[in-house]
């Protein structure tokens, strides 16, 4: 294919967070799409939402695909592009003590994970409140020097431009509250006021644990709350337009942990307030917000405890009359992925080696053979060919290049104990010659 993109090393930091999250086992926040194959189609109906929550709309997506088939992967590659692409994003993974509600502030523990989370294009591993806050300020007080305004009007000057500003936040639920807590920031930034920062700071964090604090020290009588937190995030996702940026992208992972939820009630209250996030953003209440759930088909489907017990949201994912497994269909509410073919993790193994030889500074060594003897060798165990995951794959690969690099006298044969082996379905020669890039049509 004439628009393939060979591989790019990349930045020796993020080459070494990859490998290290990689060797233990773990989605690397950074550097996923270096490596990234198999993902073309699903990159580009997510890239296609992205056009639609920066004009204004609002979009939501679930993405289904067994243990293994890569959605945590799939969310690292979806988080670096975006944000690159002028967003910020959010991610969390749903946990025992993470919900979307709960009688013990699960959901407002998902919130913080959120905002804890929050990630830009010059802060993509988190943390980025402080940082768009003050962009958002650096921005205003660049357009009054552009009207011309003095220096001791300045100050009031901006207090109103933000008052017009936040008119379409206060007219949300809790957007007064919202603007009200901006303005302080504001005042806090201009007059170098560390506690009242950190205070605002907090309260955006969620971190207030009862009204009467926030009150003493910030004068509003609300704080975030385990059962209106949603709201904030609709609240932040016009704000961040504001603050010059595309919209607001929000990723949460492994809805399994709200199907494992035993008391049926809560479960319940869950699946409620996953209806409501999902109404309100194709019913077009939220402005410049896309939200995607990473789920198992099981926890999606399973008509017990699964998202589809709740018949209000099953008659609205419930595959349609003409829907055929045979054909995709990225535009639904729910896309499809699977695990990578052999030809696909052929690829991905080419590329590893490529990136240790680099990393470690030494001449590769290993050959297109070695990498079909040991995918030979994973793939070919008892029962391993639809129970092992390309994260084990990884890590087992990684481990054999850490041991040929430091003992250069042994072979893969050698390290694996075996001489030859047959794939049980034929991989290509030459995979990158085969396999298209799916960052062939993006800038990394």
């Amino acid at each position: 294919m004439e628009n393939i993109v060979q591989f790019k090393m990349p930045p020796k930091r993020i080459a070494n967070s990859l490998m290290n999250s990689l060797r233990g086992g773990v989605v690397p926040r950074d550097g996923a799409e270096y490596i990234a194959v198999g993902r073309h189609q699903e990159l580009e109906a997510i890239l296609n939402d992205i056009s639609i929550i920066e004009d204004g709309g609002s979009t939501f997506r679930f993405i289904v695909g067994p243990f293994g088939a890569g959605k945590s992967f799939l969310f690292s590659i979806i988080r670096s592009h975006v944000t690159k692409k002028g967003f910020l994003v959010m991610d969390a993974d749903f946990s025992p003590s993470r919900r979307l509600m709960g009688t013990k502030k699960e959901g407002l523990a998902t919130y913080r994970e959120l905002i804890n989370n929050l990630s830009s294009s010059t802060k993509p591993s988190g943390g980025a409140l402080s940082l768009v806050l003050d962009k958002w300020i650096n921005q205003i007080n660049f357009d009054a020097k552009t009207q011309n305004i003095s220096e001791e009007d300045r100050i009031e000057w901006v207090l109103k431009e933000i008052y017009q500003r936040c008119s379409n936040v206060r007219e949300l639920t809790h957007g007064f509250e919202f603007a009200k807590l901006l303005e302080a920031y504001y005042l806090a930034y201009e007059y170098n006021d560390v506690e009242k920062k950190d205070n605002v700071l907090k309260w955006f964090r969620g971190e207030y644990q009862n009204k009467r604090d926030a009150k003493r020290d910030l004068k509003v009588n609300i704080i975030i709350s385990d059962e209106d937190w949603y709201e904030y995030i609709k609240l932040f996702a016009i704000f961040s337009k504001q603050a010059g940026y595309n919209g607001l992208l929000v990723l949460c992972d492994e809805m399994i942990n709200l199907s494992k939820i035993s008391n049926k009630i809560s479960r319940v209250n869950n699946y409620e307030k996953l209806l409501n996030m999902y109404n309100d953003t194709l019913g077009g209440k939220a402005k410049y917000l896309g939200i995607i759930m990473g789920a198992t088909p099981n926890s999606l489907e399973d008509q017990r405890r699964g998202v589809f017990s709740y018949e209000a949201l099953k008659s609205r994912l419930s595959k349609g009359s003409f829907y055929n497994e045979n054909m995709k269909d990225l535009l639904s509410p729910i896309i499809l992925i699977k695990k990578l073919t052999d030809s696909e993790l052929f690829v991905l193994l080419e590329r590893l080696t490529k990136l240790h030889s680099s990393l470690f500074n030494y001449n590769q060594t290993i050959k297109n053979e070695d990498i079909k003897i040991f995918l030979s060798c994973e793939l070919n165990r008892i029962g391993a060919k639809d129970k092992i995951t390309p994260r084990e794959i990884i890590r087992d690969f990684i481990e054999v290049l850490n041991l040929l690099h430091q003992n250069p006298n042994e072979t893969v044969s050698s390290i694996l104990e075996l001489n030859s082996f047959n794939f049980s379905e034929p991989l290509i020669e030459d995979g990158e010659e085969e396999i298209e890039d799916e960052f062939s049509t993006f800038t990394i």
